[in-house]
């Protein structure tokens, strides 16, 4: 049975995904989202904290027999920040630029709080990053962990960061053998909230025998490339796998889904298959609120202490909609 994920935790995640505060010395800033409450160390390594709690969460009745309902919240955000010697920011700036970075993010996603977007925009090579890309060539489809893949360079990361026509491509000349690609995400979702994923690939691929690229989902139950979509064109174009069934069998135990994007046809012993990759993206909708919007939001700095805390609280509203058989 599915579940329920509470809304402090959709909008943590939707406010440190998408939160991005430019310094006044073009650095972008270090912001910590976190449940509440405010802590001062934290200002050591971090240029602002954006803390979320939950006021209060009703139920109302849609129809008479009380079998379709709708949770409202109001939620308690919090936003953080001090002078420190260490940012080219003073706290009051550094705050205000939090506060309109918050009201952005909120405006925009409020009739998907519970939708997350991963790419591998601004990742690259070195380890410890949460999603990860490789490259290879093979006469068959390579499964993950396989010892054929060879993980991209940060110059190749650089080019699948955005659909902005600047292609990755690798070449593949031994006949008979397919250009292969594998895409690996981290969700950070418990797979029980899951409630759709849907991956994408923009490029394409040529080949010999024709153009085409084909993508594939790994089944890390059936341990087999599932929900294969292929397509023919020799120029950009994008494609896409939606998971609705069994999204579980699609998650592996450590978090990850996994990606495959190969040429539809082979080499051959004079013509090389090449495929072109220009973005790659994982959109996980949860199961939980549906919809979110700032009611309000004011000042209370605490300049009874040194350094001053420059603090401003938002409240804000949210709902989801259920009934005796789930959520909608």
């Amino acid at each position: 049975m599915s579940e329920i994920e509470d809304a402090v935790t959709t909008v943590i995640r939707l406010l440190s995904k998408n939160m991005r505060v430019v310094k006044e010395d073009g650095g972008i800033a270090s912001i910590y989202v976190s449940k509440e409450w405010y802590d001062r160390e934290l200002f050591k390594n971090y240029d602002g904290q954006i803390t979320v709690g939950l006021s209060e969460s009703r139920d109302t009745k849609i129809e008479m027999s009380g079998r379709i309902r709708r949770r409202l919240g109001s939620l308690r955000v919090n936003v953080w920040a001090t002078d420190r010697a260490a940012t080219s920011d003073p706290g009051r700036l550094m705050r205000q630029k939090m506060v309109e970075e918050l009201n952005r993010i909120v405006r925009q996603n409020r009739t998907i709080p519970n939708q997350t977007r991963y790419d591998f925009a601004g990742l690259g090579y070195p380890e410890g990053d949460p999603h990860k890309a490789f490259q290879a060539g093979a006469s068959s489809e390579l499964i993950p962990g396989a010892v054929g893949w060879t993980e991209l360079t940060n110059e190749e990361y650089q080019k699948i960061w955005y659909s902005d026509d600047q292609w990755y491509s690798k070449s593949h000349s031994v006949n008979g053998e397919y250009a292969l690609m594998l895409f690996r995400f981290k969700i950070e979702s418990r797979e029980q909230t899951v409630k759709k994923i849907v991956l994408a690939f923009e490029g394409y691929g040529t080949a010999p025998a024709g153009n085409g690229v084909t993508i594939k989902v790994w089944d890390h139950v059936a341990q087999a490339w599932q929900n294969a979509q292929s397509g023919t064109g020799g120029a950009d174009e994008t494609l896409t796998i939606t998971l609705t069934l069994n999204i579980v069998n699609f998650i592996d135990a450590d978090g990850y889904v996994w990606l495959l994007a190969k040429t539809t046809n082979p080499a051959s012993t004079t013509t090389p298959a090449v495929l072109y990759c220009d973005y790659v993206s994982c959109t996980v909708t949860v199961n939980g609120i549906t919809y979110l919007d700032i009611v309000s939001f004011r000042d209370a700095d605490r300049v009874d202490v040194k350094p001053f805390i420059f603090r401003t609280e938002f409240t804000l509203k949210s709902w989801s909609f259920e009934d005796i058989g789930g959520v909608f």
